[in-house]
């Protein structure tokens, strides 16, 4: 995601969202689990904006961008998140609400698994229900391998991303991350091919003012593969498949 917001709008978008938040709040104190920790629950505001919102190198708007606010509740290891996304140019928009659970395996090495409930409101209303989980290793200093596994219960596929990070702390406040990312389809985004879907690179900055604010940018640009190659074929796609786009991040910490 990235990040600018129509200050008009921002009231709305926030009005939309914090309902869930409050509601996964109550949720996560009514566990018994949970409120016998001694910490204390950590609530976050994201603000994004892309000029393009692509996702397994497609880009899913006929036009213009997208605008995102995101809420979330994190309790330990277990995250809570609400997101609203709408278009800045078509008639679409999007919810998410899921939770996320970390599992610290080893010291360099985490796992998460989650699940997120999907409705999208564009010329038809659809949606959808995914899980999905993930592998880091942090025991590189200059470069952060993951994987990521999400399956879609509409689709009845799954996708894979192998992705490699490698922050460079250039002062106590500035991170600049240069990226790359292969991801593969697994009839999760079309269904006549299985395999090669798309390599994505990229370079993300990232500036800390405190512990509690920052603000990110990226810009990407993604190479389609074959999964991507026949789906245009099937639907006689003509042009180049291949995507830039960028995007600012807004973030917030209380």
């Amino acid at each position: 995601m990235t990040f600018d917001f129509y200050l008009s709008n921002r009231k709305h978008y926030l009005s939309c969202f914090l309902p869930v938040v409050v509601a996964a709040v109550s949720l996560m104190t009514s566990i018994p689990a949970l409120a016998m920790t001694a910490s204390q629950p950590t609530v976050g505001f994201d603000i994004a904006w892309d000029n393009d919102y692509i996702t397994e190198g497609r880009n899913n708007l006929e036009k213009g961008g997208i605008i995102w606010g995101v809420a979330s509740v994190e309790q330990d290891d277990l995250v809570a998140f609400a997101v609203v996304g709408r278009a800045d140019q078509v008639h679409y928009i999007e919810w998410n609400v899921g939770v996320e659970y970390t599992l610290h395996l080893h010291d360099e090495v985490d796992a998460t698994i989650g699940y997120q409930r999907l409705e999208f409101y564009g010329d038809e209303r659809e949606s959808d229900n995914e899980f999905f989980s993930s592998l880091t290793y942090t025991g590189f200093s200059w470069v952060v391998p993951a994987i990521n596994y999400t399956f879609a219960t509409e689709a009845a596929g799954y996708f894979v991303a192998l992705s490699l990070h490698s922050p460079w702390e250039i002062n106590n406040q500035l991170t600049l991350t240069p990226y790359i990312v292969q991801g593969f389809d697994f009839q999760y985004s079309s269904e006549q091919h299985n395999g090669a879907n798309h390599f994505q690179f990229g370079l993300e900055a990232e500036h800390q003012f405190n512990d509690s604010m920052a603000v990110s940018a990226h810009i990407s640009h993604s190479i389609a593969q074959e999964d991507i190659k026949q789906q245009a074929r099937a639907e006689d796609i003509q042009g180049s498949l291949d995507q830039t786009y960028a995007g600012l991040h807004f973030k917030l910490i209380f």
